[in-house]
């Protein structure tokens, strides 16, 4: 689905939050591309929003990355060092292999020649370039079949299952959570 809320009048069959999430006055903080999975936050707290998605913030998202072949130390190098792009380098980014995450399965499916191919690294970004993460992994010789973001500052996807929401109050001033339902 499109991670907002109005449809996009060249591809009307795309699905979007509308579809699902039916809270008034609740908008996304921060989005995910389309062919992209995982966290996403909600929320009707202006600041909030803002302090999420303000690139100024400079507010950590973690992705899992399952890339076609087997990541080199170089490789993985290139993205801890910056990666250079064509709109600019990088800032650095955390960048290790990582064990295959225990998730749910993907509709469709990663062909199985190339799943048999590939590997997963955990990556860490602090800016929000247009399909950053997969540009990045292209860069360095990894096509991505498979990206899910895991995390977003103190938020987590911990075992959220695909279109499950979790209600979580947050203290904005103190950008901390103060309790969770």
């Amino acid at each position: 689905m499109l991670c907002q809320f109005r449809q996009d009048k060249d591809r009307p069959e795309r699905k979007t939050l509308a579809n699902y999430i039916h809270h008034h006055g609740f908008y996304a903080a921060g989005r995910l591309d389309f062919d992209s999975e995982g966290l996403l936050l909600l929320t009707n707290n202006g600041k909030l929003q803002q302090r999420i998605s303000d690139p100024k913030f400079k507010l950590e998202k973690t992705y899992w990355v399952q890339v076609e072949g087997n990541p080199t130390e170089l490789q993985l190098e290139q993205l801890r060092t910056g990666t250079e792009l064509k709109d600019g380098k990088t800032k650095p980014a955390l960048a290790s292999r990582m064990e295959i995450p225990k998730i749910w399965s993907r509709e469709p499916a990663v062909t199985p020649h190339r799943d048999q191919r590939s590997h997963w690294i955990k990556l860490s970004i602090k800016e929000g370039k247009n399909r950053q993460v997969r540009r990045m992994c292209a860069a360095v010789g990894l096509p991505v079949l498979r990206l899910i973001r895991s995390q977003i500052g103190d938020w987590r996807l911990d075992k959220l299952s695909p279109g499950e929401l979790l209600e979580i109050h947050s203290n904005v001033q103190n950008h901390t959570r103060v309790s969770k339902q």
